[in-house]
């Protein structure tokens, strides 16, 4: 019935399919094909996921936004909160190339320097704090997380990364990657077999990649 698409193919798939959904087109980007009867339609699940999490959680568009990272997964984000009307938000990354790019395509700003502590929002799109060499590293400065609102990471593995106890322990509203992953996988499950899996069901997928 279809299949995932990883990483470096997520762009390359794009000219091999007969439709691109919304969530495709808004971030040329696929993650998920779906063949019914020999015709090849595309989406992106992962936008989806960020979406739905940015409505589950009620983050207020007017809410300043920092989000670190420029890659794929980076890109589905910062097109989520567009899309949901965010207008004020940053993207700090170390590759200046990339991360000017993706600013610029959604219309945001862009900085190569950690920005003084005050931004209402905290996104991570980096590896920072994910299993394996750099699993210590804060993706964002104790001030920055006492400063904000809402921190969001978007590491699954482990979904409680260094990030998100700092954030938790200081009382902060958390959304996790086990979050994101049970989403965009009940979003796959959905295109595959044409059924609809329950909040309960997500909330309990979720649950589990957290390892309650």
């Amino acid at each position: 019935r279809g299949c995932s698409v990883s990483m470096p193919f997520k762009e390359d798939v794009m000219a091999m399919v007969d439709e691109m959904e919304a969530s495709a087109k808004a971030i040329d980007s696929v993650n998920t094909i779906v063949n019914t009867n020999g015709r090849l339609v595309a989406s992106n699940t992962d936008f989806e996921a960020i979406a739905r999490l940015i409505e589950r959680h009620q983050l207020d568009p007017a809410s300043t936004v920092l989000v670190r990272g420029s890659g794929g997964m980076a890109k589905a984000v910062v097109a989520a909160f567009r899309e949901a009307g965010f207008n004020d938000l940053t993207v700090l990354a170390r590759n200046e190339v990339s991360g000017q790019a993706l600013a610029d395509k959604y219309g945001y700003r862009f900085t190569g320097a950690d920005p003084a502590p005050g931004h209402e929002i905290l996104v991570n799109v980096t590896p920072l704090g994910m299993d394996g060499a750099k699993s210590e590293e804060l993706a964002f400065s104790t001030q920055q997380i006492d400063a904000a609102r809402t921190v969001f990471d978007v590491v699954a593995f482990p979904s409680e990364t260094p990030l998100i106890c700092k954030a938790r322990s200081a009382g902060k509203q958390i959304i996790t990657g086990a979050e994101v992953i049970a989403l965009q996988a009940a979003a796959q499950f959905q295109k595959y077999t044409g059924h609809s899996l329950s909040e309960e069901q997500v909330l309990r997928a979720s649950e589990f990649s957290l390892g309650s």
